[in-house]
């Protein structure tokens, strides 16, 4: 059936019974793992919002996994999202929590480019594969890296896995929002900060994670991004988490053991 609504379309919090105590949770969680694990906060530009959090591993690190937050690209920051950093810290995981500037200020091409220089910065402090992930806006904007052209070459030369965790890979259905008076997309820009409607980097992996019980969209959205890059030469595969929907799905990401760790460190497809 077409879509008539397309902002109930995009909508989450309003179909997440509870969802304000995700919301209050985030923070606290957040603030726990820095008192006991304190990040380094480095700076990629002269922008307020404009830094990453580091989190360097106990032991000897095995790589750099880069985490971009979610909030339509409007809202919430590293404080809301640091949590996430938990589950690949445990397995020697250096993690890098990225701060950017939030729309209406940026517009989403400025943004991608600014999280592109974060995380070559954070390549230059970190040795070893990269690995990046993201929720919801986030996984849209670490797809978007993993299109050619947006990455230095030897920053994406090192790029073993991206994780996108429900994320938003064709833009131009948020046209129709009303979320876009503050993004301030047009065609043009929908098109090309799409990852769907992009080329992938040669040789990528890429897994596309979503919960079950998340609105059709998101659904949609992420089998989208599998299905096209599997087409143009990528490593894909889509998956989906039994009975989670928007806000809990990435519980499974703070959680050392949690599926989408053990789906982010994992070199394989099977």
């Amino acid at each position: 059936m077409p879509i008539s609504d397309w902002d109930d379309a995009y909508a989450n919090a309003a179909h997440i019974p509870g969802a304000e105590i995700f919301l209050r949770d985030w923070p606290d969680r957040s603030q726990r793992l820095r008192a006991d694990h304190p990040p380094e906060r480095l700076s990629y530009g002269s922008g307020a919002r404009q830094f990453v959090d580091l989190y360097r591993p106990k032991t000897a690190s095995q790589g750099l996994t880069v985490i971009v937050h979610g909030g339509y690209w409007m809202r919430f920051s590293p404080e809301e999202f640091g949590f996430l950093a938990a589950g690949p810290l445990a397995h020697g995981q250096s993690v890098a929590v990225v701060s950017y500037t939030l729309a209406p200020e940026a517009r989403i091409a400025a943004i991608t480019a600014e999280v592109a220089r974060a995380v070559t910065m954070a390549a230059a402090t970190v040795e070893g594969p990269i690995r990046l992930t993201g929720h919801s806006a986030g996984g849209h904007l670490v797809t978007r890296l993993g299109c050619e052209g947006v990455l230095q070459a030897e920053v994406a030369a090192r790029i073993a896995h991206i994780v996108s965790v429900s994320g938003v890979h064709d833009l131009r259905p948020l046209l129709r929002t009303g979320m876009n008076a503050t993004l301030r997309l047009d065609p043009v820009e929908a098109v090309a900060e799409s990852p769907a409607l992009q080329r992938p980097l040669a040789g990528l992996r890429l897994t596309c994670a979503v919960g079950s019980g998340e609105r059709p969209e998101f659904i949609r959205q992420n089998d989208l991004l599998a299905n096209i890059w599997w087409g143009l030469g990528a490593e894909t595969r889509a998956m989906q988490l039994a009975g989670k929907h928007h806000f809990d799905v990435i519980d499974a990401l703070a959680d050392p053991e949690g599926v989408l760790t053990r789906a982010l460190l994992d070199h394989s497809f099977s």
